[in-house]
Parts: C-alpha cells; sequence; structure tokens
C-alpha cells in the first residue's frame, strides 16, 4: 500500500519501507515524534480510505503491536475518518468501528484538540451531517476527561453552536418537518449530548461538598441553555397545540435551567441585579425575551413557576423583553413580542395600570416601539396583531393614565391612522363618563388639553388633507358627538372653551379645504386636458403624459403613478374634501340648533 513521504509529493510503494517506517514509529517515544511523523501517519490512513482499505487501516489500529503508536498518533486520523462517515464512503462500518477504537486508545485531551479543530473546519455544505456523527464520540471524550472537562465541554459546544448558526433555521412547521439542513435533527442530538453532564451537575449539587470545577461545569450548561434560547428558539416558530421538534428542544432546555439550579424567576426578574457574566448585555437580553416568551405564552414549566408575582409585576419586568422584541427588524422576533406583550397584559385588571408606570422607561418605550410596528411594518398581520395589543394596553390603564397616554401619542405619532385610532378612544371614554363613570380625565377641565390637540392643524392652512384624512374625520366626528351631548358638558367648564377650539378649528379646516380643493380641481382639469392632447396627437403615454410632480398621497409620489391612477386619485380627494365639508356643515347645523332651543328656553 503506497505512504507518503510528505504532504504534498512522491508515494513510496515499497512494502519493506513501509514496514521500516512503522517499525521506527513504534520504536520511537511520543515525546520524540516530529510533526513530519504526524502529518506522514495521516496521510498513512487517508491513502488507505482513498483507496477503499478501510478494513485494512482498521486492522492496523486495532492490532495490539501498534497500540502504543495509535495512542500516540491516531488522533490525527480523525478528520479522514470522520469526513469518510459523512461521505458515506464504502469504508463506512470500518470507519465508524475505527472511530470507536480511536476514542478509547488515545490520549483525551489530544482527540479533544483534533475533535475542536475538525468543528471548527467543517465543510459548509456537510455541517449537520459531520456534527450528527461527532457528537457521541465527543461526548465520550469528554467523560474520559480528568482534568478542565467543563472548559473543555464550554469550548465544544461554543464551536458546535457556532456552527450551527450557519444553517437557516425553519420557520415554517413545513420545514421543520422537512429539516432540509438537518438544524432539529442537530439540536435533538445536542439535548442527548449534554444530558450526562446535566446530571453531573444535579449529582454534585445534590451532594455536601461542590468545587469551583463543579460551579464552571454548571456555569458551561447555563451559557449552552441562553445561547439556544437565541438561536435557534428566538427565530424558531413554536406553537405548544404542535409539539415540534424545536417545541420539544425548547422545553429541554427550560428543564435543564431549573435542573442545574437556575431559578428562572432569577434569570428573568432579578438577572441584573445579579450581574451574571454568562453572556453579554444585549445577547443575555435577548436570550431572557425568548424564556419570557417560552414561560408566559407557550407556558413551558409554567406550572412550577412562582405564583406570589402579581400581573402588574410580570408586567413591568417583561416590557424589557417585550421592548427588545419589537424593536427588532425580524418578523419572528416581532411576533414573539406582541405575544409576549398580550399575555403579559391579559391577567392584569381592567382600568388598574396607575400612571406612574409611564415615568418608567420601558413603559414609554414599548408603546412607542408598538406604533411604529402599526406604521412601518410591512407585514399586514403584524399590523392587525398590534393594534388589539394596542387596544387591550389601552383597556388597562386607568382614566389618568389613559389621558397621559393619548396626549403622548397624539404629539409623537406623526400618523394620521394611529392619531384616528386615539381619537375613537377619546370619544369612548368621553362617552363612558357621561354614561355613569364620570371622572375629571374626560368629563372635566382635564379634557380640554386633549381637545386642543385632537382639534388642531399644526401645519395650518398648509395641511395636507389626504395624508391627514384619518384624523381629521375621526376629529370632526368627535366634536359631532359633543355637541350632541351638550346637556352633559353645560355643566362643566369645558363648554365655553370648547365652542372656541371648534370656532378656530373649523375656520382653519374650512380654509385649507378651499386651498386644497382648487388645487386638486387645477390638477384635474389639467390632466384630463393633456390626455386629450395625448389622445389627438397618438403621443407615447410614457413620454409626454403629464404627470403631477407634487403631491404626495400616503407616501407614493403621484409622479409614479399612471395617468388613470392619477385621475382617481385627484377625483377621490375632491370627494373627501365633500365629505369633510357635508361633516362641518352638519356640526354648524347642530350648533345653530342647539341656540335656538337656549333662547327658547
Amino acid at each position: 500500500m503506497g505512504l507518503p513521504t510528505r504532504a504534498e509529493e512522491t508515494l513510496i510503494v515499497d512494502e519493506d519501507e513501509v514496514n521500516d517506517i512503522i517499525q521506527r514509529w513504534r520504536n520511537t517515544p511520543e515525546e520524540k515524534l516530529k510533526p513530519e511523523d504526524y502529518q506522514q501517519f495521516k496521510n498513512f490512513g487517508s491513502v488507505c480510505l482513498t483507496g477503499g482499505d478501510g478494513a485494512q487501516l482498521l486492522k492496523f489500529l486495532q492490532d495490539e503491536e501498534n497500540r502504543g503508536l495509535v495512542k500516540s498518533m491516531g488522533c490525527v486520523l480523525m478528520t479522514p475518518l470522520v469526513n469518510e462517515v459523512v461521505k458515506k464512503g464504502k469504508s463506512l462500518d470500518h470507519c465508524q468501528v475505527a472511530i470507536t477504537h480511536l476514542t478509547m486508545t488515545c490520549s483525551p485531551d489530544e482527540l479533544m484538540h483534533s475533535l475542536l479543530e475538525l468543528i471548527q473546519d467543517i465543510d459548509p455544505g456537510a455541517i449537520s451531517e459531520t456534527i450528527l456523527t461527532l457528537l457521541p464520540h465527543l461526548q465520550t471524550v469528554l467523560l474520559h476527561l480528568e482534568d478542565s472537562k467543563a472548559a473543555r465541554l464550554g469550548s465544544a459546544l461554543r464551536a458546535l453552536q457556532q456552527q450551527l448558526s450557519r444553517l437557516p433555521v425553519p420557520y415554517s412547521s413545513q420545514q421543520e418537518d422537512e429539516d432540509e439542513h438537518g438544524l432539529c435533527r442537530c439540536y435533538n442530538a445536542l439535548t442527548n449530548f449534554t444530558k450526562p453532564f446535566v446530571e453531573e451537575v444535579k449529582r454534585k449539587i445534590g451532594s455536601s461538598v461542590t468545587t469551583s470545577e463543579d460551579e464552571e461545569l454548571r456555569t458551561e450548561l447555563l451559557k449552552f441553555c441562553m445561547r439556544s434560547l437565541r438561536e435557534p428558539l428566538l427565530e424558531a416558530e413554536l406553537n405548544r397545540d404542535r409539539k415540534s421538534s424545536l417545541w420539544l428542544f425548547a422545553t429541554e432546555i427550560m428543564v435543564t435551567l431549573p435542573a442545574i439550579q437556575e431559578s428562572l424567576s432569577e434569570l428573568l426578574f432579578f438577572s441584573p441585579l445579579k450581574k451574571s457574566p454568562q453572556t453579554d448585555s444585549s445577547e443575555s437580553k435577548e436570550s431572557r425575551a425568548c424564556l419570557a416568551y417560552l414561560l408566559f405564552v407557550q407556558l413551558i414549566t409554567i406550572d412550577s413557576f412562582p405564583a406570589v408575582f402579581s400581573p402588574v409585576f410580570v408586567l413591568q419586568c417583561n416590557m424589557e423583553y417585550i421592548n427588545q422584541l419589537l424593536s427588532s427588524k425580524k418578523e419572528s422576533h416581532v411576533l414573539k413580542g406582541l405575544a409576549l406583550y398580550e399575555k403579559s397584559l391579559e391577567n392584569v385588571q381592567d382600568n388598574s395600570l396607575p400612571v406612574s408606570l409611564q415615568d418608567l422607561k420601558s413603559f414609554y418605550s414599548a408603546p412607542q416601539n408598538l406604533r411604529q410596528v402599526l406604521t412601518d411594518c410591512p407585514m399586514q398581520h403584524l399590523r392587525e396583531t398590534g393594534l388589539q395589543v394596542l387596544q387591550l394596553f389601552i383597556d388597562k390603564l386607568d382614566s389618568e393614565a389613559k389621558h397621559k397616554f393619548f396626549r403622548c401619542m397624539l404629539k409623537t405619532s406623526h400618523h394620521a391612522g394611529v392619531e384616528s385610532y386615539i381619537v375613537k378612544n377619546i370619544r369612548n371614554q368621553v362617552e363612558c363618563s357621561i354614561k355613569g363613570n364620570a371622572n375629571k380625565w374626560f368629563l372635566g377641565e382635564e379634557l380640554l388639553p386633549l381637545l386642543g390637540l385632537v382639534l388642531s392643524l399644526p401645519q395650518g392652512a398648509q395641511t395636507d388633507l389626504l395624508n391627514s384624512m384619518d384624523k381629521i374625520m375621526e376629529s370632526l366626528n368627535l366634536l359631532r358627538y359633543l355637541l350632541i351631548r351638550d346637556t352633559d358638558l353645560r355643566s362643566t367648564i369645558v363648554w365655553e372653551k370648547l365652542c372656541r377650539i371648534k370656532d378656530e378649528y373649523l375656520q382653519m379646516l374650512r380654509v385649507c379645504i378651499s386651498i386644497s380643493r382648487g388645487y386638486y380641481t387645477a390638477e384635474l382639469k389639467a390632466l384630463r386636458q393633456d390626455q386629450k392632447i395625448k389622445a389627438r396627437e397618438a403621443r407615447d403615454a410614457a413620454g409626454s403624459s403629464r404627470l403631477v410632480k407634487s403631491i404626495t398621497v400616503k407616501k407614493e409620489k403621484m409622479s409614479n403613478m399612471s395617468p388613470e391612477v392619477q385621475h382617481q386619485v385627484l377625483q377621490s380627494a375632491l370627494v373627501t374634501f365633500d365629505l369633510m365639508e357635508s361633516l362641518i356643515f352638519r356640526i354648524e347645523e347642530i350648533t345653530d340648533e342647539k341656540q335656538k332651543s337656549q333662547k327658547l328656553n
């Protein structure tokens, strides 16, 4: 059989020379073996495998005469043997037996070094296959280590998870079932891989004496769990009604944490106080956000979670994680953030959250991040879910907190859709106060600051009525409602100031409508004229049609629209102005009727 003298050239084919080299290795103490010897031995094994002589290689390794030689240099054969198993070559069975033999014969320290190198240099196209092949043997080697087991385990787990992070996380149940890239199988295998070390920690904790090595082993397992929470579990689609492989992996992680004496409540609620060094702050927050999601949304291990924490305290603590998730640009993170927000609110009593909570940074930031989801997220299902969560949050605030929240959103949202939704909620609160739950925030003088924000046009005559349409229409509806219910308001000091605010608002709104109608009418006339010219002269539509360049509708330039769409938009704008004017006219009618009624009385 062939034996290279160097890694790159010259094959030796003389059998006597091969035997001489092997004999020299047998007679050379391990400390006197040179790097060239190790490389030559590796090449010896590689040539055997390449030629399909796996049986001959195995026989050589199992030969008792070669035991010392294999113990000294056998670890260098791990890479070619594992690669042959991954390729499922014709020497597959012999290679698997050879790997097992090496794990029982070679120095665990040397084997660990070789295996870590192998993990770090995995072929990107064979990540899952290589890891699945390695894990049982890596576990055996680690269990044989006498010193630095915890540190070596930590290095191995980090290297394995780093390679697995290169694989895409299945996002749908179909992708997870197919497991095309093997990620799910690898994480399930990792669960089995860590079990003996988890059991070792449990035994040591149960004994009266623990060493620094025991604590280090516990810490490395904790780090593994926290990394697993961040990836793949934070990216994965999880559903407790469907026990998928990643859901089962999540369950194992949640069970492992208490098993190694890591309290879930301390991790979630008191982790900053402990200043644990297990991960950097951003990674730790993502991991704990996923932990909160698994516990409170998926209800994994919720039965063993302490019931002493009030719903408001849980909500307050979870706000940090909700912020973390909602501020992400990843759909899976935002989905989990919305679900955690909703579940954290569900157990809180309606109208109970005090205004003081809004002084907390997290209570201010979470609704702002939610508002960004509503206004900037391109995915409709996230926006719809976000709106439901927003309403649930509003329902949980007490009257003063609602009042402050509405003011904040009207000042900061800068989005007509969100503002119109807030105005609708203001009307609901006023109606509730009128019907019997009277409070000063929505029926007394405190209502005026809100009405001042609602019945205002910050850009004055330059207001873009189309983009502000949602808020304006809802504001006019609120104003009409207040005037109809004037009997309830006349008994308060609100009425006189409301009338002044109304007059100023309607006056400015009429000016805006007049200016906008004139402009849009002129644009529509010019567009029609241009279309007539185009039809008469048969010019190319793209080259000659007049495009309106100075108008933006719903963040889209009119110049980007076809002439037909421009015509529809301009016509729709004029209809909208008619609707606004009809509402204004109705409001003034109501006002006149009320004034006549007062004079008669």
